[in-house]
């Protein structure tokens, strides 16, 4: 369950902050189908890439958290 909700926050702060996904995957070093799988929640995404994706939106790890 807690996948599909960083799935959910991320794809919300990557659409706010005008990435597409090809551009985001490049962004953190990942393809394009696993920010995906990510984003439709079949990958739980590791702490460090969280700490990656945080990084390149230019927000705090408490407003991914947070985000409804």
């Amino acid at each position: 369950m807690e996948e599909i909700i960083w799935g959910r926050r991320i794809r919300a702060f990557r659409k706010l902050k005008g990435f597409t996904q090809e551009e985001f995957a490049r962004q953190i070093g990942i393809s394009v189908s696993i920010l995906g799988e990510i984003e439709r929640g079949n990958r739980n995404p590791s702490d460090d890439l969280l700490q990656t994706v945080v990084e390149v939106l230019n927000i705090s790890f408490d407003e991914l958290k947070s985000i409804r």
